[in-house]
């Protein structure tokens, strides 16, 4: 029990980071798919977690003094309203594993004022559904799709 404990904790932290990263590091150190999907979204949650509580804290005191002022209608940013407009939280929420990270659909959600419960809920739901689609995928068809050095 110790030793899948160990090996998911690399896999929570690198899926906190970056999604996809949870069902692949899990697959790649030969975990329990449900070990690696519960890894996975406890990696997402704590990320999302962090930056719902702490996002506007970090925003204007450490990554403002790093960054100092920046433009506010850039092409990112726009991209980012438009994506709020069409698709409100529950869209963010589900294009959060897909193209954003956990940390930047959290910030993105925060930043347009989101209740921070409701935050909570749609990325948890998002993120359970996406890392038992993508684990499922990775471990059934994982041995033909992935680099050697990834496969069982």
């Amino acid at each position: 029990m110790w030793e899948e404990i160990l090996k998911a904790l690399p896999v929570a932290f690198s899926a906190s980071l970056k999604f996809i990263l949870g069902p692949l590091g899990g697959y790649a150190v030969g975990l329990h798919p449900v070990t690696t999907i519960l890894a996975t979204v406890v990696g997402m949650m704590g990320s999302v977690v962090a930056f719902a509580f702490f996002g506007n804290w970090l925003r204007q005191k450490i990554i403002s003094r790093f960054l100092g002022r920046q433009k506010k209608f850039t092409p990112g940013n726009r991209r980012f309203v438009m994506i709020w407009k069409k698709y409100g939280l529950a869209g963010v929420a589900f294009l959060t594993p897909l193209l954003l990270t956990p940390i930047g659909g959290t910030v993105l959600a925060v930043a347009f004022g989101s209740p921070k419960d409701r935050i909570l809920i749609f990325m948890f739901i998002s993120g359970a559904v996406w890392a038992t689609i993508f684990t499922v995928m990775i471990y059934t068809f994982g041995n033909t799709i992935l680099p050697d050095f990834m496969q069982k």
